[in-house]
């Protein structure tokens, strides 16, 4: 499978798992879809993903000097816990963010 195809994969089971309100799903498959874009951007620029981890390349991706404030915080926010209640801390849409992180670093993804 491709990597368009996965990221397409994972925002179509996201949207889908958020129609449904399953808020938990959804921000998993926004996660795994930053993944699979995160992994393609280092594999580009020959560098060998560390991990397969989502989670863990989001942090990469933070970490990473060229990587713009509003990949970030992105980046942030996919990686945030969510309370007591399952709800996460602040009003933010994982789905959008997600998008951001992919058409920053694979801006033909949308083509």
């Amino acid at each position: 499978m491709t990597w368009k195809t996965q990221l397409n994969k994972e925002f179509k089971m996201a949207e889908s798992a958020r129609d449904a309100g399953n808020h938990g799903k959804m921000r998993v498959c926004a996660r795994r879809a930053s993944g699979v874009a995160i992994r393609e951007y280092l594999i580009r620029r020959g560098i060998t993903p560390p991990s397969t981890s989502a989670y863990d390349l989001l942090k990469v991706l933070e970490e990473m000097d060229e990587t713009p404030a509003e990949l970030q915080q992105a980046s942030v926010f996919l990686r945030l816990r969510v309370t007591e209640k399952f709800r996460l801390p602040v009003n933010v849409d994982l789905v959008a963010e997600a998008k951001k992180i992919c058409s920053v670093l694979l801006p033909e993804w949308g083509d």
